[in-house]
C-alpha cells in the first residue's frame, strides 16, 4: 500500500507545484511581504471555506473544494519558506531558488508522512474528508496560539510541524477525493 500512497502523493504534489510555479511566473514572490500570521490567516480562510462548503453542500463561487486544498498546501509551503528566510529581507526570489526551496520542504514533509504512515498504518484512508478539514482547522488554531505567544511553546511542536501536518492532511483529502471520483 505504501507504494500506491507515494505515487498518489507525488501526483497531488505535482499538480500543486505546477500551480505554484505558474503563479510564481505571474506574480513573482510577492507573498514574501506577508508575515507568518498573515499566511496563517490565508490558510484559515481556505480551510473555513472548505468546511462551509462541506456543511452547506452548495456554493455560490465557481471554485470548489479541490482548489482550496491545493491552496492550503501551497500557502503552507510559503509559510515554511518564510520560516526558513526569517532573517532574509529580500522580497524577490528567483523562480529557480523558490522552486528548489518548495521541493526541499515537500520532500521533508513527505518523509514525515511516510514515517507517520508507517506508525499509524494509513489510518487516514479510513477518515472522512470533513474530519481532515476539522483537523486542519484545529492545527490552524494551534498555530495562531503559538504565533500569539511569539512562537514559544512549553511542550508542543512548533509551527513548522503544524504546517507540515496541514500539507499532509490536504494531500490525503485530495487523494481520497480523487479515489471517490475514480481518478
Amino acid at each position: 500500500m505504501e507504494a500506491k500512497t507515494v505515487e498518489q502523493y507525488k501526483q497531488v504534489i505535482s499538480e500543486c507545484k505546477g500551480i505554484f510555479e505558474k503563479k510564481t511566473q505571474d506574480y513573482g514572490t510577492a507573498w514574501r511581504i506577508l508575515r507568518l500570521p498573515s499566511i496563517t490567516d490565508q490558510i484559515f480562510i481556505k480551510a473555513q471555506r472548505i468546511r462551509s462548503l462541506q456543511e452547506k453542500g452548495t456554493q455560490k463561487v465557481e471554485e470548489g473544494i479541490r482548489p482550496e486544498f491545493v491552496g492550503i498546501i501551497n500557502y503552507c509551503v510559503m509559510a515554511l519558506i518564510q520560516l526558513e528566510l526569517l532573517d532574509d529581507a529580500r522580497l524577490e526570489l528567483s523562480a529557480e531558488e523558490v522552486m528548489k526551496s518548495y521541493q526541499k520542504h515537500i520532500d521533508r514533509t513527505m518523509d514525515l508522512m511516510l514515517n507517520k504512515n508507517h506508525d499509524y498504518g494509513e489510518a487516514w484512508r479510513q477518515m472522512r474528508v470533513s474530519s481532515m478539514t476539522d483537523i486542519i482547522l484545529m492545527k490552524l488554531l494551534r498555530v495562531k496560539q503559538i504565533e500569539d505567544n511569539q512562537g514559544s511553546t512549553l511542550i508542543s511542536e512548533g509551527v513548522d510541524a503544524n504546517y507540515q501536518d496541514m500539507i499532509n492532511y490536504s494531500v490525503f483529502a485530495l487523494i481520497l477525493m480523487n479515489e471517490a471520483e475514480g481518478k
